[in-house]
């Protein structure tokens, strides 16, 4: 009997002729393991992406379609040492609560161990060991074995698993030499107690396991912390939806039956499963975690919803627009991904240092211990000194200088609106010292508004927002919503190009060019464009009544504290748009910029863009349309804002959410914060070994205190990168 294999319910489509699977990999605890992985699953033809996020021991796996069968990686991971499942949210994160409590379970057993085992070498350590009568001496050391040993081979399983495996394969990581180093320091206690010899080194070796437990414990709950942002997102996404099948009558179905251009309900105390927009109905909506948007927002006729959106009070009917996956959450969801994978240049870096670790510290123990039998030291003190070093020489503050902060600086941008799409987009964003903005859609809300509302009689306005529901043109849509117009108007008819109009009680009433309303009089007088350079004009008649209304987007409410904080950074600023000269010029007047263009094609952009990288600037271009796309992928470094033109096929290294501008300084702050950490985390790291290293093969260190130095800078280097979240405070 053919046992088979089908995974086919896990892979989805990722692009033209391209298949995707998650796969949750057991026992990634280290840069190492991350690039042993990669590196083993990419060797394999057709096979396009290898990635392991950290976080949450995700394998994102990425290959030509019809090439490959799953089952084929799973082999893979297998042979190098590593159980592998396909990923599910749930599953994945019981496994984590699992080992999370395991790993607590190992550090209490590991530290009641210690705290006992230290009180008992006390009198060992106080006197002269020398003078003590052999008996008591053995009694100490044997009641330290009697509690170190079943103490160590529970509390080192998370080691002594993981190098087991490794070795299984053929391969080594970082648990390989941990392992040796414990099991040699016991073997050898054990072997001095049966000979009556002076020292034992039971402390070491269970300190050692102690300290190595705090630190993947810290690391672990930090790694939870981030991924919880994750978690919140996926707790936003609702399974069904209650969908019109008839005229009253609806039906609770899986989003995945959902489609553009059906009409769901939406009622109180729900969580919308759609992007759409409100066609009936008037409520309040809480869309924080998906516009950044803190305040409740009122949603009534034309009123866009997104997935993820909680509705507060009112009864609502939405046509949906996307569903699914297609959805704005599903894209940040996805971007989350990307930032929480990332991959900057650095953590390259202290990858290939990571995979020389395991050849270079073996070699160093075993040179050690033949020097110092050459040098004439007995085979006792020769392999306690190789223990020391290799104990000392774990690389466990290289492996996590960069990851801890790219994951804790992931999360604080996040926090502050802001996620990554680019692996080194965060160290590229740091070098930036040139801004240049685009000022529609990007310094300047997607939305429109009417500018004048207070000049315009009620008893015209309501009917002209009434007009304007007839009509599907976007200003038409702004003029409607100003008027919190709620119900059109019965058999108005909209001419192409022109405006919208109906008739009332016997009077023709229209909304729409000025010409086509009658109304160039009052364009001269300077009821328009001249007091507004910015605004699209839109005139409404009713009878022998004229009125000018003035539709524009707004700026962003905070651009001008964003631009003077961007200043006091002495970051050079600019705008370079395509829109009219006294549209850009009003902008660009309103935030005090004085380098500014208007009406600029995209080469004339990118044509900016190299200019000033010859003279040395690093640019950071913010943007937000299509035409926009090539001067995105020609800076130094860019970003969008949430609501950019395509956002699944940007070009953007960092996409902010919501409303507010104020994600771009708080992402240039959270880079240079991590820039600086990471660079001394590396410091650390390295200084760290080229101290520790000689002093150790020197003989001078202790296995205990080479356990307390290497643990001591683990935990020094996770603290250091938990500086990076004070990133995420308020910068403006």
């Amino acid at each position: 009997m053919r046992l088979t294999r089908d995974f086919s319910h896990y892979v989805r489509t990722a692009g033209e002729g391209v298949q995707h699977i998650d796969l949750a990999v057991e026992g990634v605890h280290c840069a190492g393991c991350m690039a042993k992985i990669e590196r083993g699953l990419s060797a394999i033809p057709d096979v396009t992406l290898a990635r392991v996020n950290l976080t949450d021991r995700r394998l994102a796996l990425e290959w030509k379609q019809g090439t490959l069968d799953p089952s084929r990686f799973i082999d893979r991971l297998e042979e190098l040492g590593y159980k592998a499942y396909p990923y599910e949210t749930e599953s994945a994160e019981a496994t984590e609560v699992a080992e999370s409590r395991f790993l607590l379970r190992c550090l209490g057993v590991a530290a009641f161990a210690t705290m006992n085992v230290m009180m008992l070498s006390i009198p060992v350590w106080s006197g002269n060991v020398s003078d003590m009568l052999p008996e008591q001496r053995d009694f100490f050391h044997w009641l330290s074995a009697l509690i170190a040993l079943p103490a160590a081979a529970y509390a080192g399983q998370p080691f002594f698993r993981s190098a087991w495996r490794a070795l299984s394969a053929k391969t080594t990581n970082m648990d390989v030499p941990i392992s040796i180093g414990v099991i040699l320091a016991l073997g050898m206690s054990v072997v001095e107690t049966v000979h009556h010899a002076e020292h034992a080194y039971f402390d070491a070796a269970i300190m050692l396991l102690t300290f190595l437990l705090v630190g993947r414990v810290l690391d672990q709950n930090m790694r939870r912390r981030t991924r919880a942002v994750a978690g919140n997102l996926a707790a936003l996404k609702a399974e069904t939806a209650a969908k019109f099948v008839g005229a009253d009558e609806i039906s609770q179905v899986p989003v995945a039956a959902i489609h553009p251009g059906d009409i769901v309900l939406l009622r109180p105390g729900e969580r919308c499963a759609v992007d759409g927009t409100v066609i009936e109905g008037r409520s309040e909506i809480d869309q924080s975690l998906i516009t950044g948007e803190t305040l409740y927002v009122v949603a009534e006729h034309g009123t866009p919803v997104y997935a993820g959106s909680m509705n507060i009070s009112g009864t609502l009917r939405v046509r949906v627009s996307a569903a699914s996956e297609a959805t704005l959450l599903a894209e940040i969801t996805r971007l989350l991904d990307n930032a929480l994978q990332a991959r900057s240049r650095y953590m390259r870096l202290a990858d290939r240092a990571s995979q020389l670790y395991a050849p270079v510290v073996h070699a160093a123990a075993l040179l050690t211990i033949l020097g110092w039998v050459i040098a004439g030291a007995s085979w006792h003190d020769a392999i306690v000194t190789g223990v020391a070093v290799l104990i000392i020489t774990c690389p466990c503050a290289l492996g996590l200088a960069i990851p801890t902060v790219q994951t804790v600086t992931s999360g604080a941008m996040f926090k502050s609106g802001v996620l990554l799409n680019s692996g080194d987009a965060i160290e590229r964003l740091a070098e930036a010292d040139h801004v240049i903005f685009d000022k529609t859609g990007t310094l300047t809300l997607p939305e429109l508004e009417v500018t004048n509302v207070a000049d315009i009689p009620a008893d015209l306005f309501e009917p002209a927002g009434r007009l304007a529901l007839s009509s599907h043109h976007p200003v038409a849509a702004a003029v409607a919503q100003a008027a919190g117009a709620r119900s059109p108007i019965v058999g108005a008819i909209e001419e192409a190009g022109q405006g919208v109009r109906a008739t009332i009680d016997g009077i023709e009433i229209r909304l729409g060019r000025p010409s086509f309303c009658g109304a160039e009089a009052e364009i001269g007088a300077g009821a328009g464009a001249d007091l507004d350079p910015e605004a699209s004009i839109v005139a409404f008649s009713k009878g022998n009544e004229r009125v000018i209304l003035s539709v524009r987007q707004g700026l962003r409410p905070d651009a001008p504290a964003v631009i003077a904080a961007l200043k006091a950074r002495n970051i050079g600023i600019e705008i370079l748009s395509g829109d009219r000269e006294p549209a850009v010029r009003a902008a660009a007047h309103a935030l005090g910029i004085p380098e500014w263009r208007a009406g600029v094609t995209p080469a004339d952009k990118i044509a900016r863009i190299e200019e000033l990288k010859q003279r040395g600037a690093k640019v950071l271009m913010v943007g937000d349309g299509m035409n926009d796309a090539p001067s995105l992928a020609a800076a130094h470094v860019s970003m969008s804002p949430i609501s950019a033109a395509h956002l699944s096929q940007a070009t953007a290294d960092l996409v902010f959410l919501g409303r507010p501008l104020a994600p771009v300084v708080a992402a240039i702050d959270s880079s240079r914060e991590a820039l600086r950490l990471m660079r001394q985390n590396l410091w650390l790291a390295i200084g760290y070994n080229v101290l520790a290293v000689p002093v150790a093969i020197s003989g001078v260190v202790t296995p205990l205190i080479a356990a307390a130095a290497m643990s001591g800078s683990s935990v020094l280097v996770m603290l250091n990168s938990l500086r990076a979240r004070s990133s995420s405070r308020e910068t403006l």
